[in-house]
């Protein structure tokens, strides 16, 4: 056991080098929790291309830690910890993180990755072990699952698959935005892109529409003039780009920029303030994308997460704070259902999740642990949120 504290003390002080310190108890007071502490691991992308979508991640984590620990912890008073490791958005180091805190005694879960790359690195590792693992934010279709398509016992996640953010933004176009005709744009060397286009072309294909064209970039690009040239030679009513920002707020700013007025949809790849950067405030007028979660969705919980987090940090949360928030939640959750740290007891309590009521809305957790949930659509008007509005698919 000596060892494993050990092990434990070191993975705190590679966190410190992060910026990014070990989260305990604040001083204990008599109200406050004490004990052994209830150690969570974090295996997150916060540095490399996937940080913007883990750093809030893990700010909310740090908020939910202390807001629970001063209200005595879990399990008749035991404090939460956390270990933070950041993989870097790199499968290799994933699976090396993945791989220690999984072999750490002390460690009861984990949260974590976010990049459905490094999960999919991860996951012969996380299924050798029986520690609950929560994905607090990562969207590609069939991660939860074995190579023989069941449920991984200790896996789940917060978040909606792709697929679903697909179908979803195919009944907003067709039904609220009227457009029969879209122009696809795909990037062509990402599976998140790939996996939502190909949902969307299914649902909005069965529900009468046409994909009138198909254009392709692949990441990492910078120039979109040329498809920006090539869409005004299209008919189309709008224009639907799932992607990362990094990429689709400067294939924005050139649509915009050559005369595409149409809308333009996307999935939560373009939740981050960069994309709005990238593209130009007013450029954005009539964009709208999917996501998990939006401040002005005004529920009880949304409305205190939303106090709570900027009050500590001295900003709004953005979606991928707020899936954060609701993935330590659940996971906590489990922990106290169960009332122990045994981890088969933890899984059988998160498994048999129902109407969960998360800051991004209420979830229950379904039979290949998936979250089942209602997809939020942002949209834009001179980079700001216009409105925000769930969206029912059949």
């Amino acid at each position: 056991m000596k060892k494993n504290r050990l092990s434990r003390l070191l993975l705190s002080a590679l966190s410190l080098t992060l910026g990014l310190a070990t989260t305990t108890a604040p001083s204990v007071t008599a109200q406050e929790a004490t004990g052994e502490p209830v150690v969570l691991g974090v295996n997150l992308e916060l540095s490399g291309p996937a940080a913007p979508y883990s750093v809030p991640a893990v700010e909310a984590f740090e908020l939910y830690i202390e807001q629970k620990n001063s209200e005595g912890g879990v399990l008749d008073g035991r404090p939460l910890e956390l270990v933070v490791l950041d993989n870097k958005t790199d499968t290799t180091e994933g699976v090396s993180l993945q791989t220690r805190l999984e072999n750490d005694d002390e460690v009861v879960g984990v949260l974590g990755p976010n990049a459905s790359s490094v999960v999919t690195a991860t996951k012969s590792v996380i299924e050798e072990s029986d520690k609950p693992n929560v994905l607090p934010a990562t969207t590609g279709d069939g991660l939860t699952l074995d190579s023989s398509g069941n449920a991984v016992s200790n896996l789940f996640r917060t978040a909606y698959e792709d697929s679903f953010q697909g179908r979803s933004g195919a009944e907003y176009v067709y039904n609220t935005l009227g457009a029969e005709n879209v122009l696809l744009i795909v990037d062509n060397a990402l599976d998140y892109s790939l996996g939502i286009a190909d949902a969307f072309v299914e649902e909005f294909e069965g529900l009468g529409g046409t994909i009138t064209a198909r254009e392709s970039y692949e990441s990492g690009d910078s120039d979109f003039n040329a498809i920006a040239t090539n869409a005004l030679g299209h008919e189309f009513d709008a224009v639907y780009i799932p992607g990362y920002y990094t990429e689709t707020g400067l294939l924005v700013k050139a649509l915009r920029e050559m005369g595409v007025t149409q809308p333009i949809v996307g999935g939560d790849g373009f939740a981050s303030d960069t994309f709005v950067e990238l593209a130009g405030p007013q450029n954005t007028n009539d964009v709208h994308y999917t996501t998990h979660y939006d401040a002005s969705i005004g529920t009880e919980a949304s409305n205190a997460f939303t106090a709570a987090f900027e009050e500590k940090y001295g900003k709004a949360p953005d979606t991928f704070a707020a899936l954060g928030y609701d993935a330590i939640d659940f996971l906590v959750s489990g922990i106290e259902k169960a009332g122990s740290t045994d981890p088969n007891a933890i899984n059988e309590a998160l498994a048999a999740t129902e109407d969960f009521e998360g800051v991004t809305g209420t979830f229950s957790i379904d039979e290949n642990h998936n979250s089942i949930k209602t997809a939020i659509m942002i949209t834009l008007e001179n980079g700001e949120v216009a409105s925000a509005e769930a969206v029912e698919v059949e």
